[in-house]
């Protein structure tokens, strides 16, 4: 297990109306409110050392990490940038994106890197069943 996997209890005083807005988050997710404040308060901290990275969840309900003002996740840019072997101006211009929104992904992987890969195997994962998918219904018209 490593140390990102591991629980460690915590006791914090927060107000009467983050407690209210919790219990309401809550009430209307599949989440508990433990859950949730592990998932907003590891983001809000991410955030103060990363500004220009945000997170969304997709159509799979999956949260990932994207560069704000833009519709980039970090790992299509992380992936952008190892096929351009690290060049940061050549993968800003093939994107259409400012050169500090490619450094942030980068600053960004170079934190939490690990993550960025797991993210990047589950897309990978998801499109070649998708693919196969899409194959099967072809077959099927045919």
């Amino acid at each position: 297990m490593s140390i990102s996997q591991l629980s460690v209890q915590r006791s914090f005083r927060i107000s009467a109306r983050t407690s209210e807005l919790l219990d309401s988050l809550a009430a209307t997710s599949n989440e508990s409110r433990n859950s949730l404040v592990e998932q907003l308060l590891g983001e809000a901290l991410r955030l103060a050392r990363h500004p220009l990275v945000r997170f969304r969840s997709g159509a799979a309900g999956r949260r990932e990490p994207y560069l704000t003002g833009t519709r980039l996740l970090v790992r299509q840019v992380v992936a952008q940038l190892r096929d351009a072997r690290g060049d940061v101006d050549e993968v800003a211009g093939y994107l259409g994106i400012e050169r500090p929104f490619v450094l942030a992904a980068r600053d960004y992987y170079a934190d939490f890197g690990a993550e960025i890969d797991v993210d990047e195997e589950w897309a990978a994962s998801v499109e070649a069943s998708e693919h196969a998918r899409w194959e099967r219904q072809q077959a099927a018209l045919a």
